[in-house]
């Protein structure tokens, strides 16, 4: 819990955050500016492909590393981890900015909405990019070495602050700039959040795993594929939920910008008890790393169960709130007839899939933890290509606009059966070999 605790208050956090823009926008009154928010949604998204390639993977890597107390490769780990992250940030808003016609057409904006979707990314893009992403991997590389606290705090700050920028930006009584006003928000939050991580180093320099040397970063064979082999297919995964939301937002474009501003809502609302689970999957991923290294299997166990019991207790609770409660939850963020109505049977669907999530979390952040990144791509290219994806084609022509939120309960229900077979056989291989040592 010491672990866990901290990063599911964190995960929180930055629901709030993200519903902050979606809430204070919607305050607008105008289909237009949250639309505009929920269209760009999947280029942000995109950004923690590079947060899981470098952040997730220099993290698992460190987490063993010290199980074996091999410190150097922790160092080198992270030195390495922080530096791709930079430069890849760097590249991303080089990019957008370079086709950024391209991209808006892609993220299926229309005429109606282009400018406002601009508008936001360029502050969280062109601009923002580079703090976004390294905020989110030296949160990760400090979590690595159990300072779960440091972490949350850091990403915590940021978050709070975009909380407090957002009303200022984006409403009429302050600077009145829309969606654009959320952008600029954003990016100050994640650069005052950086900052806080580099002073943080700074004065525990003598005593952090964590080193961001410049003279530490290189391409030692060892590392770069320890940290890709976990970060690759957590980055796919990622590359694949963007692919995921971006199918979605341009099969709900085609019903109107109420119905996108209205999806939008229901996603944000949905990810606060996912944020939380995936929080908690996050929060004891060291713990796992740290005793399948030590080989402490029975402890590895334990843990597991546990968190399983937690997660699935509260992602039980949030589908029966949601259910129950959808149209005042969705009514809260935008008093629009339309949009509620939308909204509520969107989100009425989208948390079907919340207690199977519980454990799909779990087992993806145990195989990431102990360095499997093989079964973690499989999870991706299950959940995303074989199921979901699939299921968005077939319940749109089944139940037009309306089944669209009923594809992700389709495919973690089924991922999740997978998923408790794989970890059965997982834990029953560990025990296999550790008898076979002891003997």
């Amino acid at each position: 819990m010491k672990l866990a605790v901290p990063t599911m208050i964190s995960s929180l956090v930055m629901v709030i955050y993200n519903l902050s823009d979606t809430y204070f926008v919607g305050m607008l009154n105008d289909p237009v500016q949250n639309a505009a928010v929920t269209l760009a949604a999947p280029l942000l998204l995109a950004f923690n492909a590079i947060n899981n390639l470098f952040g997730v993977g220099s993290s698992s890597m460190m987490s063993r590393a010290l199980g074996r107390k091999d410190y150097d490769t922790v160092y080198r780990s992270s030195a390495f981890g922080f530096y791709c992250a930079l430069f890849c940030g760097i590249l991303f808003s080089i990019i957008y900015t370079a086709g950024h016609s391209f991209f808006l057409n892609l993220l299926g904006t229309s005429s109606d909405t282009a400018m406002a979707t601009a508008g936001y990314l360029r502050w969280t893009v062109t601009c923002g990019a580079a703090p976004a992403i390294l905020n989110v991997v030296m949160a990760y590389l400090v979590r690595s070495e159990g300072s779960t606290l440091h972490a949350s705090i850091g990403t915590m700050s940021g978050c709070l602050l975009n909380i407090l920028l957002d009303p200022i930006f984006i409403l009429p009584w302050g600077l009145n700039m829309g969606a654009t006003g959320a952008g600029l928000a954003t990016f100050l939050s994640n650069c005052a959040a950086c900052v806080y991580f580099f002073i943080l180093l700074f004065v525990k320099r003598k005593s952090t795993y964590v080193c961001i040397r410049l003279s530490m970063f290189g391409f030692r064979k060892d590392i770069v594929t320890g940290v890709c082999g976990v970060g690759i297919p957590a980055a796919i995964q990622n590359i694949l939920n963007v692919t995921g939301m971006t199918i979605l937002n341009n099969f709900t474009s085609s019903y109107g910008s109420e119905a996108v501003a209205a999806m939008g809502i229901a996603q944000k609302i949905s990810m606060v008890p996912l944020y939380i689970a995936q929080g908690f999957s996050q929060g004891i991923m060291p713990l796992i790393s740290y005793n399948y290294a030590s080989k402490n299997i029975t402890r590895m166990k334990r843990v597991t169960g546990f968190s399983l019991r937690i997660s699935a207790t509260f992602m039980t609770i949030s589908l029966l709130a949601f259910q129950f409660g959808a149209g005042f939850v969705v009514a809260l963020f935008m008093k629009n007839e339309a949009i509620v109505a939308y909204g509520s049977q969107f989100l009425r669907g989208l948390s079907l899939a919340l207690p199977f999530l519980s454990l799909d979390f779990l087992a993806v952040g145990i195989f990431t933890a102990c360095g499997m990144g093989r079964k973690t791509l499989v999870f991706a290219l299950l959940r995303k290509i074989i199921l979901e994806i699939p299921a968005l084609f077939i319940l749109d022509k089944l139940f037009p606009l309306y089944g669209l939120a009923y594809a992700q309960f389709v495919a973690e229900a089924i991922l999740s059966a997978i998923g408790l077979i794989v970890l059965s056989r997982l834990f029953k291989n560990l025990d296999n070999k550790m008898g076979s040592i002891s003997q």
